[in-house]
C-alpha cells in the first residue's frame, strides 16, 4: 500500500500528537538543516514568508523548499551574500489508520475498532502569521531573496505573502 498524498493531512483538525515518551516508532524528520548560507554575518535586510492560513506542512515539503531555496540563493548569490533559516520544526506526528482493501477484506479486518493508527509521518503545525523562513542579505540582493521566498512558497500548502521584517526603511 502506498503513501496518500500530503494534502489528506494538511488540515489541522485534531489535538497535536508530539511526546515521544508515549510514541513507539515512526519516521525522523527528513529536514536536518535549519542554517545555510553565512549565518555569522550581520546583514541590514530580512525578508520573511508568512503564512496566511493555517495548516501542517509535512517534513518532505520542509525539505524541498529549503532545498529550492538555498540552491536558487547559492547560485545567484553565493554562499557568502545571504543567511537563510527554516523557522519551524516538524513535531506533530501523524498517524493512520490502515484499512484493507479487496475481495473479502470486510471479513478479515476489524474496521475502527481500536482505531488508534500507527505513526506514517511528521508535520509542522503553523497558525495565522506565522513565520515559516526567512532570508537576511545586503540592499542590492533583496529582489533575489524576494525572488528565492516566491519559488519555495509553493512547495507550502498554505497561502503565504512575503514580508521585509527588517531594514524596510532602507528599501523606501
Amino acid at each position: 500500500m502506498g503513501k496518500r498524498p500530503a494534502h489528506c493531512y494538511t488540515r489541522i483538525d485534531r489535538p497535536p500528537f508530539t511526546r515521544k515518551k508515549f510514541i513507539k516508532g515512526g519516521p525522523d524528520p527528513k529536514i536536518r538543516t535549519f542554517d545555510l548560507g553565512s549565518p555569522g554575518t550581520d546583514f541590514p535586510i530580512e525578508v520573511s514568508l508568512i503564512a496566511k492560513e493555517r495548516c501542517q506542512i509535512s517534513h518532505n515539503a520542509l525539505e524541498a523548499a529549503r532545498i529550492h531555496v538555498n540552491r536558487f540563493l547559492t547560485r545567484n548569490l553565493g554562499r557568502e551574500n545571504y543567511h537563510y533559516r527554516i523557522c519551524v520544526y516538524p513535531h506533530h506526528r501523524i498517524r493512520e489508520n490502515k484499512m484493507m482493501t479487496g475481495a473479502g477484506a470486510d471479513r478479515i479486518q476489524n474496521g475502527m475498532r481500536k482505531a488508534f493508527g500507527k505513526v506514517i509521518s511528521v508535520a509542522a503545525r503553523v497558525y495565522e502569521e506565522d513565520r515559516l523562513l526567512f532570508v537576511r542579505t545586503n540592499l542590492e540582493n533583496l529582489e533575489m531573496a524576494k525572488d528565492a521566498l516566491r519559488r519555495g512558497k509553493a512547495k507550502f500548502p498554505t497561502p503565504c505573502r512575503i514580508r521585509i521584517t527588517k531594514g524596510e526603511e532602507l528599501v523606501a
